[in-house]
C-alpha cells in the first residue's frame, strides 16, 4: 500500500494558506498513488474538488483576513503586509502571518478551525490512544502530517494541520472506518507523531531476536556478543539505530549506555536532565558498545582503557555527527554519544537571552581589535553556543576569521575552520600556532585545555589579534584563577584578557502546563538569601505531553559578565582570591549568575528549584 505525494506546483495552494480550492486525482484510492493531501498537480490540469466552504485562493485568503480581523487577531495593516508578502514568497496566509510574528500558532489553529468549521485537538493536553496508532502507520502519519487521536464511536478523530475531504476521504478508506478531523497546530502534530511513533517501540522484539541467536551460539561470555552479525537487519544494529533515531526526535543532546547489575541502562539528556529511556538485558551491551565503536572507528578489542572516535549518521534525512567516548567500568564499558545537529541555525547574540546592558557591554567588548574573551562554564552549559553566537555577530568580509574546533560543530560558510586531528599531529596547541602564519584577525580556540594552548593563545592576544574561547571553570572568576593554576603569568592574563564570560543554562517552565504553585520554605529561603523580591505568586509546570511532564520546555541562558576594570588587572597582577575578586566585580557592577538566576524566578521563566539545581551557591 504505497503512499505517494505528488508535486506541488507553485500557484497550487493548500487550504490551510487559506484557499478555497482542492486539487485532486481520479477519486481516492489507497491501491495505488494516493492523491496529494491538498494541492496535488500534475501534467494535466486536475479537476477541482471543491467543498462548500473553500473557494479561490484569492478569495479564501480574505476571507480568512477578514474573519482574524473581526477576532480581532490581527489589523488591516497587517493583513495588507501578510498578502504582499504572500504574493511574492507563496506560503500560506497562516504560515506567513505567523512568520511576521504577528499570530502565534495556536491562535492561527483556532482561526482555521473557526473558518472551516472543525473542532480544536489539544494535543498538548490531550493523550494519544495508543490502540489507535495501528490504524495509520508511521510514514503515512509523517507524509500527510496527520495523527490519530481517539476512537468517538464508530468514527477515528486524526489531528490535521491541513485538513481537506481529500485527506479525510483517503484517510477513512484506509482505516476502513469514517474519519473526523481535527485541526492542531502543524509543530504539536511534529511532536506528536515523534513522541508517539517512538522508534524504540520495537526495540524488546529485537532484544528477543538477538537472544534468540545469542543462545544458539550456547556461548555466554561478551565475545559472543561482540561477534554478532553486523548486517544492516542485525538485531544489534537496529537497536542502536533506534536509539539514536528516538534521540534525535527527543531533542536529546547525549545518550548514555550505562551497564550495571544484570541490566544495561539507555538514558537521553534533554534540557540539561537525565532521563531513563530503556532497560536492556546484560547480554547486549557489550554488542551494542562494539556497533558504535565500529561505527565511530574505533578498537574493539581495546575494552580496558578509554576511546574516543567520531561518527556521522542520518537521521530522518538529516546529516548529523556523533562525538562517542567510553570508559571501562566495574559492570563493563561504559559509552556516552554526544548529538551534533549541524543543521541548526546558529544564535545571534541578541537571541541568547542576555541582560541588555549585558548585551551590549559584550558585544562592545567583542569589537575590539585585539585581546582575549573567555566563555566559562562546566559542559554543556552552552559555551560553544556563546562563541559562535560571537562569530556571526564580528564577522565581515573585511576580516580574517580562524577557527581552531574538536569538532567542527556548526560550518560558517565565510569562515576558514580547521577540525583537530590527533593522529595527524593537528591539536589546539598546534593548529592555533598554524593558524598565526595565515593573517588572521579573529581567532576562535574551541577549549583551553593544557598550558600550551593557553599560552599561544594569550601571546595571540597581546600581539595584535582578537581571541576568543572556552574553559571549563565554575564561574567568571574562577576562569581567571584557572590561567594562574595553569601557571600562566599573572600579568600576561591581566594584559591579554579583555572580558570572562560565566553562563549556565536554565530549563524554562513548559508554556502548555505552566501554574501557580506553592514553593517549599527551603526552597522561599533560598530564594530570599538571593536577593529575591517579595514574590508571592510563583509559578511551575504541573506536567504535560508537551514536555513528557517534566514541567519544563527549552532551556534559557544565564550570564555574567567580569569585565577586567584597572582594578580588577591589579588585584590579577597581585593573586587576589576568587572572594577578592568577586566582590570587586560586583561592586563595579557585575550582576552574578545567581542574581540573574532569581531574576528570571520572578519573570516567572523558571523555578526555584531549578536555579537551585543548576547553580546553588554560585
Amino acid at each position: 500500500m504505497a503512499f505517494v505525494r505528488k508535486n506541488r506546483k507553485e500557484n497550487d495552494v493548500p487550504v490551510t494558506s487559506n484557499s478555497s480550492t482542492v486539487k485532486t486525482d481520479s477519486p481516492a484510492t489507497l491501491n495505488g498513488a494516493v492523491p496529494s493531501m491538498v494541492g496535488g498537480s500534475h501534467d494535466t490540469p486536475p479537476t477541482p474538488m471543491v467543498a462548500p466552504q473553500m473557494m479561490n485562493h484569492g478569495r479564501a485568503a480574505v476571507r480568512l483576513g477578514e474573519q482574524l480581523m473581526g477576532s480581532r487577531l490581527i489589523t488591516q495593516e497587517q493583513l495588507d503586509a501578510a498578502l504582499a508578502d504572500q504574493a511574492t514568497s507563496g506560503g500560506r496566509l497562516g504560515e506567513v502571518l505567523v512568520r511576521m510574528g504577528v499570530l502565534t500558532e495556536q491562535a492561527l489553529a483556532h482561526a482555521l478551525a473557526a473558518f472551516f468549521g472543525f473542532d480544536v485537538a489539544n494535543l498538548r493536553r490531550d493523550n494519544v490512544d495508543p490502540a489507535t496508532l495501528t490504524l495509520v502507520p508511521e510514514n503515512v502519519a509523517r507524509e500527510y502530517m496527520a495523527v490519530p487521536i481517539r476512537m468517538n464511536g464508530t468514527s477515528l478523530e486524526v489531528a490535521v494541520a491541513e485538513p481537506s475531504e481529500e485527506l479525510r476521504a483517503a484517510l477513512s478508506q484506509l482505516v476502513g472506518r469514517t474519519v473526523q478531523l481535527r485541526i492542531a497546530p502543524l509543530s504539536d502534530i511534529r511532536w506528536a507523531i515523534d513522541s508517539n511513533y517512538q522508534a524504540i517501540g520495537t526495540v524488546g522484539k529485537l532484544v528477543q531476536a538477538f537472544e534468540s541467536v545469542e543462545g544458539s551460539r550456547r556461548r555466554a561470555n561478551e565475545i559472543a556478543a561482540e561477534e554478532a552479525p553486523v548486517g544492516d537487519d542485525a538485531p544489534v544494529v537496529q537497536v542502536v539505530d533506534r536509539i539514536l533515531t528516538q534521540a534525535m526526535r527527543d531533542r536529546a543532546s547525549d545518550v548514555h549506555i550505562e551497564p550495571s547489575e544484570g541490566v544495561v541502562r539507555v538514558r537521553y539528556r534533554i534540557d540539561g536532565a537525565l532521563k531513563e529511556i530503556l532497560t536492556l538485558p546484560a547480554a547486549i551491551g557489550p554488542g551494542l558498545v562494539s556497533r558504535i565503536k565500529i561505527m565511530a572507528n574505533m578498537n574493539i578489542v581495546e575494552r580496558r582503557r578509554p576511546q574516543d572516535g567520531q561518527l556521522t549518521i542520518n537521521i530522518d534525512g538529516t546529516e548529523v555527527d556523533v562525538r562517542v567516548a567510553t570508559a571501562a567500568t566495574i559492570m563493563g564499558e561504559s559509552c556516552v554519544m554526544r548529538i551534533l545537529d549541524k543543521t541548526r541555525s546558529v544564535l545571534r547574540l541578541n537571541d541568547l537571552g542576555m541582560p541588555t546592558d549585558t548585551h551590549l557591554a559584550y558585544s562592545k567588548m567583542v569589537r575590539s581589535p585585539f585581546g582575549m574573551v573567555i566563555c566559562a562554564g562546566p559542559t554543556g552549559s552552552g559555551k560553544t553556543t556563546t562563541l559562535y553566537a560571537t562569530l556571526s555577530e564580528v564577522s565581515n568580509p573585511t576580516l580574517n576569521v580562524m577557527t581552531i574546533e574538536d569538532p567542527v560543530e556548526y560550518v560558517f560558510p565565510s569562515i576558514n575552520q580547521i577540525q583537530t586531528n590527533d593522529q595527524a599531529g593537528i591539536t589546539f596547541a598546534t593548529g592555533l600556532k598554524s593558524i598565526l602564519r595565515q593573517d588572521p584577525d579573529v581567532i576562535l580556540v574551541g577549549e583551553i585545555r593544557d598550558v600550551e594552548t593557553t599560552r599561544v593563545a594569550v601571546q595571540s592576544a597581546l600581539t595584535g589579534h582578537f581571541v576568543v574561547s572556552s574553559i571549563h571553570a565554575t564561574d567568571s572568576v574562577s576562569a581567571l584563577h584557572r590561567f594562574l593554576d595553569m601557571g600562566i603569568e599573572s600579568f600576561l592574563i591581566a594584559s591579554s584578557v579583555l572580558g570572562v564570560v560565566g553562563q549556565r543554562l536554565l530549563r524554562r517552565i513548559c508554556p502548555s502546563c505552566k501554574t501557580i504553585y506553592t514553593p517549599t520554605p527551603e526552597e522561599l529561603d533560598f530564594y530570599h538569601d538571593a536577593g529575591g523580591t517579595n514574590k508571592s505568586v510563583f509559578s511551575a509546570g504541573s506536567g504535560c505531553n508537551f514536555c513528557s511532564h517534566t514541567g519544563y520546555k527549552d532551556r534559557i541562558g544565564v550570564y555574567e559578565l567580569l569585565i577586567m576594570t584597572p582594578e580588577i588587572r591589579r588585584l590579577v597582577v597581585g593573586w587576589a582570591t576568587q572572594e577578592e575578586l568577586r566582590s570587586m566585580a560586583v561592586r563595579q557592577g557585575m550582576r552574578t549568575m545567581r542574581q540573574e538566576a532569581i531574576g528570571l524566578v520572578d519573570q516567572d521563566v523558571t523555578t526555584i528549584e531549578e536555579v537551585i539545581r543548576s547553580m546553588y551557591t554560585l
